[in-house]
C-alpha cells in the first residue's frame, strides 16, 4: 500500500513541524556539528587524491620512460569516472540513502588508490584511476548533500562552504606530500597513502555518521522512525517545546529521483544550473591545468608560473568561505552572479597584463576567490532547488555537468595551445564561458523570484467584490 506524501514520525506530540523547519528552529548541536567534520574528512581524502596526482606525472613517467603525452588518458579516466560517479550514485543515494552511499563510495575510491599504485603498467593505472574516480564522483556531491540537509538554513551556504574547504585543505596536502614523498617513498607510495586514508574513514563514518533526518522520514519504515526520534532528540533542545516531524515531499518508492529534476517548474533550474556548473568547471579547468603552460611560454620559469597558478587554490578558498556568509544574508543567486561577473572582468584585465607578475597574481588570486568560491556556493546552491526525495540526484548530476566542462576544458586547452593560441587570446576565449555563467546565474534569481510573486499571490486573500 502507498504511503502518504506527508511521511510522519512522532518525536513528540505536542507540535507538527517539517523536518526542515525543525532544524532551522533549533541551535547547532554538537551531533551537527560532528556531521559537519565527518562530511570534511570526506571531501579532504577527494582533494588529497586529486591535487595529488597531478604532482605524480613525473615520477610515472620517468619509471615506465613514456612521454608526457601517454599520460593524458590517465587523467582524462580519472575525469570520466567523477562524472559517471556522480551520475551513478547521486540517484542511489536517494533511494538507499546518503550515509550507505558515502560509505560505498569512500571505500571503492580506497581500494582503487591502492590498485592504482600496484598498477604494472599504464593501461592498469588507467583502468584503477577511472573506478578511482567513480568512488570520488559518489562521494562528494553526498557529502554536500548530507551536510546541507544538517544544517540551519540561515546558516547553510557559510557552514557547508566551511565544510567543503576540506577538498582545497586535503588539495594542499596532496600537492605537499606528492612534492616531499615522492623522492622517499615513490609516487606508489603517495597514491598508497591516498587509498588507506579513507579505508581508515570507513569504519568511523560506519559508526559516527547519520543518516539524512529527511530521508529516513521519507522511507517511513519503523526502524527509520526510531532512529530518526534517536537523531531528532539529539539535535532539539530538551527545555523545547516537544514536536513531531514529517517530512513534506513524495515518497521514494512512487517517483524517480531523474524524473523529478525535469518536471514542470524545475526542468528550468535544472538547466541553467548544469550549465553554470560546466562554464565554471571549463574556467577552473583550462585556467589551472593550462595557464602554467602558458605563462613559461610567455617567459615566466615554470616555478614562479606555478606559484602564480596556486594563487587560484588560495582565493578559492577565502572566497568559499566569504560567498558563503554572504549568501546567508543576501540573495544568494545575486551574490553568485556578481562574483562571476567580477571574475569575468578579472580575465580580462589577466589577459591584457601585458607579462605584469603583479596584475597575473592579484587576477588569478580574484578569481580563485570569485569562481572557485563561487563554484563552491554553488554545490550548496543547488541542494536548495530540489526536494529530500531528488536532492542528491540534483546536486550530483549538476556535478557531473561540472565534469564535463573539466573534460572538454582539459581537451579545449591543449588544442587552442596547440593551434598557437597566445596568452592573450587565450584568456580573452575564457571571458566566453564566465559571461554565459553570469547570465544563468541571473535567470536562475529571476526563476525563484517569479516563484516567490506566484507563491505570494495564491496566499493572498481574495479581494472583495464590487456592488453592483
Amino acid at each position: 500500500m502507498a504511503r502518504p506524501e506527508n511521511t510522519e514520525t512522532f518525536v513528540h506530540s505536542d507540535t507538527r513541524m517539517n523536518v526542515e523547519q525543525f532544524i532551522d528552529s533549533q541551535p547547532l548541536s554538537a551531533f551537527q556539528k560532528r556531521v559537519l567534520v565527518l562530511c570534511f574528512l570526506i571531501v579532504a581524502v577527494d582533494g588529497f587524491d586529486t591535487s595529488g596526482i597531478g604532482f605524480l606525472g613525473p615520477a610515472i613517467r620517468a619509471e615506465w620512460q613514456v612521454a608526457a603525452s601517454a599520460l593524458a588518458p590517465l587523467f582524462g579516466a580519472g575525469l570520466l569516472g567523477l562524472t559517471a560517479g556522480a551520475l551513478l550514485f547521486g540517484p542511489l543515494a536517494d533511494r538507499y540513502g546518503r550515509k550507505r552511499i558515502l560509505i560505498v563510495s569512500i571505500f571503492l575510491f580506497g581500494i582503487a588508490s591502492l590498485a592504482t599504485a600496484a598498477s604494472p603498467g599504464l593501461t592498469a593505472l588507467v583502468i584503477a584511476r577511472f573506478f578511482t574516480g567513480v568512488g570520488l564522483g559518489g562521494a562528494m556531491p553526498n557529502a554536500v548533500t548530507l551536510a546541507r540537509e544538517y544544517s540551519p538554513g540561515s546558516r547553510a551556504s557559510s557552514l557547508v562552504t566551511l565544510m567543503f574547504c576540506g577538498f582545497t585543505i586535503g588539495g594542499a596536502f596532496g600537492g605537499l606530500a606528492s612534492a616531499q614523498f615522492v623522492g622517499m617513498i615513490g609516487w606508489r607510495g603517495v597514491l598508497a597513502i591516498g587509498g588507506i586514508a579513507p579505508l581508515l574513514l570507513v569504519p568511523v563514518l560506519a559508526a559516527m555518521l547519520p543518516e539524512s533526518l529527511g530521508f529516513l522520514l521519507l522511507r517511513g519504515t519503523p526502524k527509520d522512525r526510531l532512529v530518526a526520534t534517536s537523531i531528532a532528540d539529539r539535535i532539539r533542545i530538551h527545555d523545547a517545546g516537544q514536536v513531531s516531524l514529517y517530512a513534506n515531499a513524495k515518497p521514494l518508492d512512487r517517483t524517480s529521483s531523474v524524473r523529478e529534476l525535469f518536471a514542470p517548474g524545475t526542468a528550468p533550474v535544472t538547466l541553467l544550473l548544469w550549465t553554470t556548473f560546466f562554464m565554471l568547471l571549463l574556467i577552473v579547468y583550462l585556467l589551472t591545468s593550462w595557464l602554467p603552460v602558458l605563462l613559461a611560454a610567455a617567459g615566466v620559469s615554470l616555478r614562479q608560473a606555478s606559484l602564480m597558478t596556486m594563487m587560484y587554490q588560495v582565493g578559492a578558498t577565502i572566497g568559499g568561505i566569504w560567498l558563503g556568509r554572504r549568501m546567508d544574508r543576501s540573495d544568494p543567486q545575486r551574490v553568485l552572479a556578481l562574483a562571476f561577473l567580477v571574475a569575468t572582468a578579472l580575465i580580462l584585465i589577466c589577459a591584457w597584463s601585458e607579462g605584469s607578475k603583479l596584475i597575473i597574481v592579484g587576477t588569478v588570486l580574484g578569481i580563485g576567490f570569485c569562481i572557485g568560491g563561487g563554484t563552491i556556493g554553488g554545490y550548496v546552491l543547488s541542494g536548495s532547488y530540489y526536494p529530500t526525495s531528488s536532492r542528491a540526484t540534483g546536486v550530483a548530476w549538476a556535478n557531473a555537468a561540472g565534469r564535463v566542462g573539466a573534460v572538454l576544458g582539459s581537451m579545449a586547452g591543449g588544442a587552442l595551445i596547440g593551434f598557437g593560441v597566445n596568452f592573450e587570446t587565450f584568456l580573452l576565449l575564457l571571458a566566453v564561458p564566465g559571461v554565459i555563467a553570469t547570465l544563468a546565474m541571473f535567470g536562475l534569481e529571476r526563476l525563484r523570484r517569479d516563484g516567490r510573486r506566484r507563491i505570494t499571490s495564491m496566499r493572498a486573500p481574495p479581494k472583495p467584490s464590487e456592488p453592483a
